[in-house]
């Protein structure tokens, strides 16, 4: 509650200040105000919170996060009744040694999230975000969750232990162990360890040890497959796109006799995408909570993270008589989940 309070106050500063794209980095209690985000995540220590109202920010590959910070976007929905927008971040975050137990959540971001480059990094969190892909880089690596994202690419995770819930994600490749539950996973156009047209493509590639359960696969490429290659994983209750029923995707699959565009509500081509839905159409409604990212933990369509924001604000260009100015704002709280 008190660091909501400091974030209601930080954001009624940028209002005040007319400059929507100013960052408030909250730091021990302490909120100061920054232009970039590289002077924002340069400024932070360790444990702060970066706060990115609505818009667009742009940053450098030459930016490494080298401190445990959470980044918290305001949503990237453009159906968001927040009043300047979501948070577009351009270019790719790089966690780097020193960074364990950050995270990320509420932001669309244009690049990758990269995670370990210099060393191991354990602990990140991407969640409530739109991102390329994730791409760990160290075999070391624990606890990496994602949780309730569009992913629009392929993630790899270089044999480390990862925990992939409940979002919407194109293919998953070389994970050591972990689980992959709740999603759906639009996969197909990844050719297993880079040999080429004529070679299986994958929806989930050098998969080992890991629980797959309760997910919705499906094809997002014209002609390609949908396997798994890996070894020791468990592998139940999930839905297969029609045709797949044939590989061997474990225990108890869920198989409806209909493509599975006649299935859900809106699959838009596959495509990993919010203008998707993927809800199950009401005559299918009994598998809504059995499979797919509604099932477990579920999934927040509006994709806010728990922080407040401006619905609607109006500034007097001049004070009064008195010097005082009259200032109208609207604030939502933010889910609590």
């Amino acid at each position: 509650m008190r660091n909501r309070m400091i974030l209601l106050v930080a954001l009624v500063a940028m209002a005040l200040a007319g400059v929507a794209q100013q960052i408030a980095v909250v730091s021990g209690g302490t909120t100061t105000v920054h232009q970039t985000l590289k002077d924002a995540i340069e400024h932070a220590s360790n444990g702060s919170v970066i706060y990115l109202p609505g818009g667009g920010f742009s940053i450098g590959d030459s930016v490494k996060i080298t401190k445990r910070v959470t980044i918290v976007g305001i949503g990237h929905k453009t159906d968001s009744d927040n009043e300047d927008g979501s948070t577009i971040i351009g270019g790719n975050l790089w966690f780097n040694n020193g960074s364990s137990g950050s995270s990320i959540m509420g932001c669309y971001l244009t690049g990758n999230v990269n995670i370990g480059e210099d060393g191991v990094v354990n602990n990140v969190i991407v969640r409530l975000c739109n991102i390329n892909s994730v791409q760990v880089k160290n075999s070391g690596i624990t606890g990496t969750m994602l949780n309730q994202n569009y992913v629009r690419g392929g993630s790899s995770f270089e044999m480390s232990e990862v925990s992939i819930t409940n979002n919407v994600i194109g293919n998953i490749s070389n994970v050591g162990s972990g689980n992959i539950k709740n999603n759906v996973v639009c996969g197909g156009n990844y050719y297993n360890y880079g040999y080429g047209p004529g070679n299986p493509r994958y929806t989930l590639s050098n998969v080992n040890y890991t629980i797959i359960s309760s997910n919705i696969f499906c094809q997002s490429v014209a002609g390609a497959d949908c396997l798994l290659s890996g070894t020791g994983c468990q592998s139940n209750n999930n839905y297969l796109e029609a045709g797949y029923h044939g590989n061997a995707w474990g225990d108890n699959p869920i198989i409806i006799d209909k493509g599975i565009d006649e299935v859900l509500v809106n699959v838009n081509g596959w495509s990993v995408s919010p203008k998707s839905s993927f809800h199950f159409k009401d005559e299918y409604q009994q598998y809504e909570h059995q499979v797919g990212i509604y099932s477990g933990t579920g999934f927040s369509d509006g994709a806010l993270p728990p922080v407040p924001y401006i619905v609607a604000k109006r500034i007097a260009d001049q004070t009064d008589a008195a010097g005082r100015l009259k200032v109208q704002i609207r604030v939502n709280a933010g889910p609590t989940n």
